[in-house]
């Protein structure tokens, strides 16, 4: 009984002590004012995180890799703020204390940390499956550049085979990224096309200048090669083409054109060199450049044997032009800068048929010789002979035919005494 006596007294004392609770820190969230300041700015950072998103998926609209980048700082400097302020929560307002209060915080941090790391992950999915698209449509743009690339050589030296491409498009010669020049069968053969279309665009002013100058056109053609009868009168313009050719072509197949030249001997790298430098040059440039080539003494040549002195005086009624052009001149009239450009082309034909090895042999075909489909073609497709059991006969020899290794190039004829058949 004595010892609960002793112990009712003691619960009696400490039931009349008083409790004295111990002061607590008084934390930031016990302040309204700084609370709802506090709530401002999340709410402030929150609605520019949005913002801020929101400026990332426009920036993907259309795809622009420097605004993306941007934005991209923005949302991470956001999510730092945010993620600032609630550090700064914690450490003003301390949890009550816990079993493992270490453990409960770095399980905080964790979740925080494995929350933005799953943004993280779904943003840098998101951007390399953009980047993979990208990627994607670079080949394929890559591919077709190379494409276009290619169709471009191509057709930059279908061009310059056929003497279409300017000076001006090519720059000064060969364009760095142009496959070579290939001389080869086709070259020449394009370059007797371009001979041939010369020819044919000379013959027009030459026999308008005579018409103009009142010439009796058939007097002249029969002048040319008297007894040719012609199927249809419009053919006798092949007269005057074959008139120019048999003079353009006079000494074609002596390496100096029948000129007097300081060096006759040149080699076939020298030739086709001569080819490349004047194939894409204005014809009246190259003359008035240097007054001795070799070129502009061949030019005033061939003018003087096409358009004799007759001729000369009948289309300018004085022998001004005809004097300048002996003289070493080049006259810029538009006659003889048409006659230019027949030059150029069958001097361009002869620097490329002498740069083969063998040199490429000229062969020309007689009048009134057989027709034969091997070394003539007709400038007449369609027609038939008068007399069936006879073969065709050479009228006119409108171009000459070329040997070039064993191909054979036929020569260009009219000929005579046929129908033409529609």
């Amino acid at each position: 009984m004595q010892h609960s006596g002793v112990k009712d007294n003691q619960l009696r004392d400490s039931s009349n002590q008083k409790v004295h609770p111990q002061p607590m820190e008084e934390g930031n969230y016990q302040n309204p004012e700084a609370m709802e300041t506090f709530i401002s700015r999340i709410f402030s950072n929150i609605s520019a995180l949005k913002t801020a998103y929101i400026q990332l998926q426009a920036a993907h609209t259309p795809y622009d890799p420097e605004k993306i980048q941007a934005a991209d700082k923005l949302v991470v400097s956001e999510l730092k703020n945010l993620s600032e302020l609630k550090h700064f929560y914690r450490e003003h307002n301390p949890k009550p204390i816990c079993v493992s209060p270490q453990d409960s915080r770095l399980a905080a941090e964790i979740q925080e940390q494995q929350s933005l790391l799953r943004t993280y992950e779904v943003m840098v999915k998101k951007f390399q499956s953009e980047i993979q698209n990208k990627d994607s449509e670079i080949l394929q743009m890559e591919q077709q550049i190379r494409d276009a690339n290619q169709r471009k050589l191509k057709l930059e030296k279908n061009l310059k085979l056929r003497g279409l491409l300017t000076e001006e498009s090519e720059g000064s010669g060969s364009e760095p990224g142009l496959p070579p020049v290939e001389l080869n069968f086709d070259l020449f053969k394009l370059a007797l096309e371009d001979a041939s279309r010369a020819v044919h665009d000379f013959s027009k002013p030459l026999i308008n200048m005579m018409k103009a100058a009142e010439w009796d056109l058939d007097a002249a053609v029969n002048a040319i090669e008297p007894g040719v009868t012609y199927a249809k009168r419009a053919h006798k313009k092949y007269a005057f083409e074959s008139h120019i050719c048999q003079k353009m072509f006079i000494g074609f197949q002596d390496e100096s054109f029948s000129l007097v030249q300081d060096n006759p001997s040149e080699t076939k790298e020298g030739f086709f060199q001569q080819y490349l430098a004047l194939r894409n040059a204005d014809p009246l440039d190259a003359v008035c450049s240097s007054t001795d080539s070799s070129f502009g003494k061949f030019c005033q040549t061939k003018y003087i044997l096409i358009v004799h002195e007759k001729m000369e005086g009948s289309f300018f009624g004085n022998f001004d032009h005809r004097n300048f052009i002996t003289r070493g001149g080049h006259p810029r009239t538009a006659f003889y800068q048409a006659f230019l450009k027949l030059a150029k082309s069958i001097w361009l034909l002869h620097r490329l048929a002498h740069s083969f090895d063998p040199s490429v042999k000229v062969f020309q075909v007689k009048r009134d010789e057989e027709y034969s489909e091997v070394y003539m073609e007709s400038v007449v497709k369609n027609f038939t002979t008068k007399d069936e059991d006879q073969k065709p006969k050479v009228g006119l020899m409108v171009m000459p035919g070329f040997w070039i290794g064993g191909s054979v190039i036929p020569s260009k004829i009219y000929p005579t005494a046929i129908q033409v058949t529609e």
